[in-house]
Order: C-alpha cells, then structure tokens, then sequence
C-alpha cells in the first residue's frame, strides 16, 4: 500500500493564509477519499487566531500517488481577508509539499537512528495520551534531533519521526535540536506564489473550475 506524507503550509504567510490552510486540509482529505485514498491528518502547528500554520497528512491507498501528485504545488485563494476588511490585498497563497520517505533519503539509514520514549503531552485533558508513546529520535551522522508525539502509537511516532528527519535531510539541515525542530517545522518552505495548481475563490472557498 502507499504511504505519501504532505505538508499544507502556510509558510511565513499571515493568519489569511492560515485561514486557506485549514480549509485547504478539509478539501485534501476529502478529495484523496474521493480518489480512493486515505487521508489523515496527523499534526498541526499553532499559528494566529487559533489557526493552523501548516498540517500534515498521510495519504494511504492506491490513489495516493495520483492525487498527491496533482494537489502538489501552490494553491492560491482569492478573497477578502475577515481579519484584516480593508486591507486591499486579495490573493492568498500556500504551499502542498509532498515530503520524502525515509527510505528515499539515501544518507537516512534507520540503524543511525536512537530513539528515545518518553510521555506525550499536549491538550487533551483526561483523554490525553498518558502512555509512553511519544518518541525523540536522533540521527547520529548529522546530529538531528526530532521529537514525535502526534500519533497514538509508538511504532506510529517512530515512523513520524523519520519522516521528520528524512525531510530535514533532503533540505541539507544538520544538528537540529529537539526545540529549535518545533520552530523549523513550523516555518516549512518558502510558499511560491504564482503558477497555482488549485485556486479557490471566496468565504466558502469553492474552487474554481469545478462543478
């Protein structure tokens, strides 16, 4: 079965461009099951007004790939910010990245990986995570750190954080420590504007072009 990770990002952009990465989460995980896919979203990271700076989502399924590929690039949305009603900008714009598997990443060998457990934590209240399920990983040759704790299971966490790694990776990062990997995940990639493989258009965000 195929397994593909993408990164809905908002990149550095403001809580506009946050508002499209909320909606635009909504409409991958519901287009891949369209597509006979299966999506899930995994972790999200704070931005402003309680909205999400970027997702992650794991695509399963034989239409993984198809649909991966077609959602993958920048998506623009045109509308009037609710946050900001006179500024006079109108174009928003975010990025879908697919990430790297681990096993892609040449110099990412699991056996150069320490994984270390430790207690999740996070919002939740009673139903939170008490296990010892979430994971520190560290990549010896390069010195990354990386901590996973959105999943439910240890071997799932251990999984999140090799991608995590291989993701770092690929971009040439090195000697990551496990609290400067919170902030670089949370400012991802330049998002490209221009060229959008998707554009959406207004408070519904309805996509322009479809039915």
């Amino acid at each position: 079965m195929s397994e593909i990770w993408l990164l809905v990002s908002a990149g550095q952009g403001p809580a506009e461009c946050q508002w499209v990465v909320a909606r635009l989460i909504d409409e991958v995980c519901a287009g891949a099951a369209a597509q006979g896919a299966t999506a899930r979203l995994v972790e999200t990271t704070e931005g402003q007004q309680a909205l999400p700076r970027s997702g992650l989502i794991r695509l399963e399924g034989q239409g993984a790939c198809n649909f991966a590929d077609a959602i993958a690039g920048t998506v623009q949305w045109i509308g009037t910010s609710t946050f900001r009603p006179k500024h006079k900008r109108r174009n928003w714009y975010v990025g879908v990245f697919p990430l790297p598997a681990p096993e892609s990443v040449p110099q990412l060998r699991e056996r150069d990986v320490t994984f270390q457990t430790m207690k999740a934590s996070g919002p939740g209240g009673q139903h939170a995570n008490k296990t010892d399920s979430a994971v520190r990983a560290t990549h010896g040759p390069s010195g990354l750190v990386v901590v996973a704790r959105a999943e439910r299971s240890q071997h799932a966490n251990k999984r999140l954080a090799l991608v995590k790694i291989a993701a770092a990776l690929a971009r040439g990062e090195t000697e990551t420590t496990a609290a400067q990997d919170h902030e670089r995940w949370q400012q991802h990639h330049n998002v490209e504007r221009g060229n959008p493989v998707r554009i959406y258009e207004g408070p519904k965000f309805r996509r322009r072009g479809s039915a």
